[in-house]
């Protein structure tokens, strides 16, 4: 299956706007990248798809990314070193468990954006929306091979 056609055009549109409601209760970035294929381990490849997306150079460090390997049914969910330091250790688990119930009932968009809004809730409370906060990040889901 191609990155591409996973998800509708109204799931695409449905998971861009549960990026922007999330980031309205947070001053932390959250992004989702899909690829086709995954060829090295999740959480190393998420980590470069992370940099190559330029996540790590929001202000306060407070980027996320949901990471979805259509073919491999692989997934990540990382974040930047300003979340992590704060955040304890089992911190995305729940939204980890949250997506992978819906993966299996084969419902992807509701996956993520059932991640998206934990992952805005859960940044909240860390990273709380500021009157001056500057969407830094774009919130439309990337593309790779």
């Amino acid at each position: 299956m191609s990155a591409y056609t996973l998800l509708s055009d109204p799931e695409q549109r449905a998971v861009e706007e549960a990026i922007g409601k999330a980031e309205l209760r947070t001053s932390g970035e959250i992004r989702v990248h899909i690829e086709s294929k995954c060829r090295e381990q999740v959480l190393d490849h998420a980590a470069y798809v992370f940099t190559e997306l330029e996540m790590e150079k929001t202000k306060d460090r407070n980027g996320v990314l949901i990471y979805l390997s259509a073919d491999d049914r692989k997934f990540a969910i990382i974040g930047d070193v300003g979340i992590n330091s704060k955040v304890p250790k089992d911190f995305w688990e729940a939204t980890r468990d949250e997506m992978l119930k819906h993966f299996k009932k084969g419902d992807i968009c509701e996956g993520l954006c059932a991640a998206i809004a934990i992952s805005g809730e859960h940044l909240r409370e860390y990273f709380p929306y500021e009157s001056d906060d500057v969407d830094e990040l774009p919130n439309e889901i990337s593309f790779g091979k």
